[in-house]
């Protein structure tokens, strides 16, 4: 099981509650296992983060990216978070929200492709 911060729980249910549209999107296609038989959580705090979607027996983490993730600042904290969460053995997908919102069957096909490769961790723009 993964630590994290007892003081993101509290922030992490309101994220729950206050979803994007794409996070919308992609909820309604991983929940109740509907991707490979495999439980997702959404808004899951690991460590001091909150990651968007989380499959532990994946050991995968989905980011559904808006335009500040494009911006030097958002591209820099991206980045500590990216190299934190593969210290954990995790694997990072991001999709910018524009693919989920125009193409889901396309991000759910990279998302089933990972998990049977067992691929490496992707960077933006992969």
């Amino acid at each position: 099981m993964l630590k994290y911060g007892e003081k993101l729980k509290k922030p992490s249910q309101q994220l729950r509650s206050r979803m994007t549209d794409a996070e919308k999107v992609i909820w309604f296609k991983t929940r109740r296992k509907q991707i490979k038989n495999l439980q997702f959580y959404r808004q899951k705090p690991i460590g001091s983060y909150i990651v968007d979607f989380f499959c532990p027996k994946a050991k995968l983490v989905i980011e559904i990216d808006g335009g500040q993730h494009y911006e030097a600042k958002g591209e820099r904290q991206d980045k500590i978070r990216d190299e934190y969460l593969k210290k954990l053995g995790l694997k990072i997908l991001r999709f910018q929200n524009t693919d989920v919102l125009k193409d889901i069957d396309g991000v759910v096909k990279v998302i089933c492709d990972a998990i049977e490769k067992g691929f490496p961790p992707l960077e933006k723009g992969d």
